[in-house]
Parts: C-alpha cells; sequence; structure tokens
C-alpha cells in the first residue's frame, strides 16, 4: 500500500550461499560475502557501519536493502550472587525478549527466546501471561547470542533455548538458527553445545529426530501422571504422555542422544516421594537424566518452591531408583532470573522502575 514502509530483511539470516547471491545480484565479486558474513557471525558485528575493509559503496548498498536493526538493550541486571547477567531486548518493531548470560565452569551458556510471548499456558510460568505476540526469525535468535557476545566481549560456549517461548512452535526458524549457529564459517559452536527444550509438540520432536542434528533434546516434563501434567501443562491435553514419551523414545533411537527431562519442583504439586516414585518408574533408569527445578515464585500464580528437605528428599528417591538426578544450580534469582520475569516485570511497570542498569543500542558503550 502507498506510504507505507518497506520491509528490508535482516542480513543476518542470509545463510553464507544467499550472500554470496546477493553479492553476484549487486554486481559484487563472491569474495565479499565471505568478509561480511565473517563481520556478521564472527566478529559479531551490530551494524554494517563496522565492517571497516568493505567498501562503502557497498555498505550503502546493502543498507538500501537489508538491515541489522537490533536487538536493543534497554535493560542490563548483573546479578550480586553469582555474576549471572539478564538482559531485555527490544526489536525492530518495539517488542521485547529476554536471554540470560551465565559463567559454568564449563564455560559461558546463554539462554535465548525463541518468541515474543508464550502460547503454552503452562502454570507456573511466567513467560506464557498474556500470549504469544510473534515468532522470532532465525535473525532474532542468532543476534541475541552476538549482542549478548559483543557485550560481555566472552566467548560463548553453550546455548541454551529455553527463554520465553515454544521453539518447536517456530520450528522452521529453529533449525535455521541452530545450522547457522553451528555453521564453520560462523561462531561454529558444537551441535552438542546447543539444547532444545520443548513443552511436548509429539509432531516437532518427531521431525526434529530426522534432522541429522546433535543437539539435546531437553523435554519439559514437570509431572509424572497424565492428571497432574494436565493440571501443570494444557499441552498435555492434546498429547497424553504415553505419546509424548513414544515420541520422545523415537527422537532418542533416531540420534542416539540422551534426553533431559526438565521437572519444575512445585510445593504442593508435584514435589512428594510418591512422585518421584512415579517419575522414575515413568521414564525407567539407566540412562535417564532428571533436572530438577525449584520453581521461581511468579506474583500471578502462586506456585511457591518446595523447601530444601523435600528437594533432597526428591533426588535421594530417585537416586535409589537408579534414575540420575540433580538439581539445577539457581541463577539470577535476585534478578528475576527466571524465564519471562523480567519481560513481564518491566510490562507490569510501564517501562521498569528504574531499579535496573539502563543501556544504549549496542556498540555505543555509554550508560544511561
Amino acid at each position: 500500500m502507498e506510504g507505507q514502509p518497506t520491509y528490508k530483511q535482516d542480513i543476518r539470516s542470509l545463510s553464507l550461499e544467499e550472500l554470496k547471491q546477493a553479492m553476484a545480484s549487486l554486481g559484487e565479486k563472491p569474495y565479499r560475502a565471505g568478509q561480511i558474513y565473517g563481520w556478521l557471525h564472527q566478529k559479531c558485528a551490530m551494524s554494517m557501519d563496522e565492517m571497516t575493509n568493505v567498501p562503502a559503496s557497498l555498505r550503502s548498498k546493502l543498507q538500501e536493502q537489508y538491515h541489522t536493526d537490533g536487538p536493543r538493550i534497554v535493560r542490563e541486571l548483573i546479578s550480586e550472587i553469582d555474576g549471572t547477567r539478564k538482559y531485555l531486548f527490544e526489536l525492530w518493531d518495539g517488542h521485547v525478549i529476554e536471554s540470560v548470560f551465565m559463567r559454568y565452569h564449563h564455560g559461558n551458556s546463554v539462554c535465548i527466546s525463541s518468541q515474543v510471548g508464550c502460547a503454552m499456558g503452562c502454570a507456573f510460568c511466567a513467560s506464557t501471561i498474556g500470549g504469544r505476540v510473534r515468532n522470532l526469525s532465525s535473525a532474532e535468535m542468532l543476534a541475541q547470542v552476538y549482542a549478548i557476545t559483543a557485550r560481555t566481549k566472552e566467548r560463548i560456549a553453550n546455548v541454551v533455548v529455553m527463554g520465553s517461548g515454544e521453539p518447536l512452535d517456530n520450528y522452521d526458524e529453529l533449525v535455521r538458527f541452530i545450522r547457522m549457529l553451528t555453521d564453520e564459517n560462523g561462531l561454529h559452536i558444537s551441535q552438542r553445545s546447543v539444547t532444545v527444550s520443548t513443552c511436548g509438540l509429539v509432531p516437532g520432536i518427531r521431525k526434529l529426530a530426522l534432522e541429522d542434528l546433535t543437539i539435546t533434546l531437553a523435554l519439559s516434563l514437570h509431572a509424572s501422571t497424565q492428571e497432574k501434567r494436565e493440571k501443570l501443562m494444557p499441552i498435555a491435553r492434546r498429547y497424553p504422555l504415553d505419546e509424548l514419551l513414544e515420541a520422545v523414545r523415537y527422537y532418542h533411537d533416531r540420534t542416539g542422544r540422551r534426553i533431559t527431562y526438565e521437572y519444575a519442583l512445585v510445593a504442593g504439586e508435584n514435589d512428594t516421594a510418591a512422585d518421584a516414585q512415579a517419575l522414575a518408574k515413568l521414564i525407567g533408569a539407566g540412562g535417564s537424566h532428571v533436572n530438577l527445578i525449584p520453581v521461581n515464585p511468579v506474583d500471578e500464580t502462586g506456585f511457591q518452591s518446595p523447601d530444601p528437605a523435600r528437594v533432597r528428599r526428591f533426588v535421594e528417591t530417585l537416586t535409589k531408583a537408579g534414575v540420575n538426578a540433580t538439581v539445577r544450580r539457581e541463577m539470577g534469582r535476585d534478578i528475576n532470573g527466571a524465564c519471562g520475569q523480567l519481560r513481564r516485570g518491566y510490562s507490569k511497570s510501564g517501562h521498569g522502575d528504574g531499579s535496573s542498569v539502563l543501556i544504549s543500542p549496542i556498540g555505543s558503550g555509554k550508560k544511561e
């Protein structure tokens, strides 16, 4: 329609081969594609102006057709407990998403979002309050990793798609993101260091098993019976527990990759010794691994985490049954570290309460 701005594609969404084709269409030499791709996906350049060995005339042509707008950091919270950093990003269209940077002994990890909001409706999660607004593009997922790399000046070793959103509900962009993130011409993060978490979209799990990827699949299980899972996770009504576990076994058989079961411990809901026994029976002993997560309190849900003694008893019950279980190290609780909490607080307060650090667009290096 006349008068409406023309949408420009994010240049970070182009594969190296697609960038070569773009160079050909502009009458440029093929090697320019490698230069530009290196700036974007190795050096994590957040604007075309940073590409100092690319002629200004070519940068001008690219700016006419593509953009590198966003994400812009509007909040950076740094935990005084463990140094975890939580980022609230504003996208090109004004929507906000969040990501988390965590330091572990095995390397730095980043947890990114795959959607603005979430449609899954899990009862204990802040991400789903308000529903899903839209999917993120592969470029917007990559840009979270690149922006944090540029901000911290530290290498990212592990990437977890476990922030706001259901990754398999944004399947095509997710797979494109994984392939570009792990591409040898980019950051070249090992696929084995990439984890994708799903609440249980059975068709997506089965489809992902055929992608010839070596990533880790994490299943957000959170209950050991169909009845309890339906109470906590509406998706269980669409994909019953037996059907879901059959899909997970199929994924394991096809890929040879061990499944991680995520289990949020909610006081009074799924945290008894009987729940632990039922969980062990459900997933079986041997190669199973359960990642226990004492739930972060969220005002709107009223859910609370169990006391430490109850958590220990749950772990002991699983261990005695032959199931490997660990309690996730709590990261960034003092800065609303759980999924969706920072974005939710930002929205509720009409763009924050001034208690967090305001950051200018990446690359300026200025704090406001």
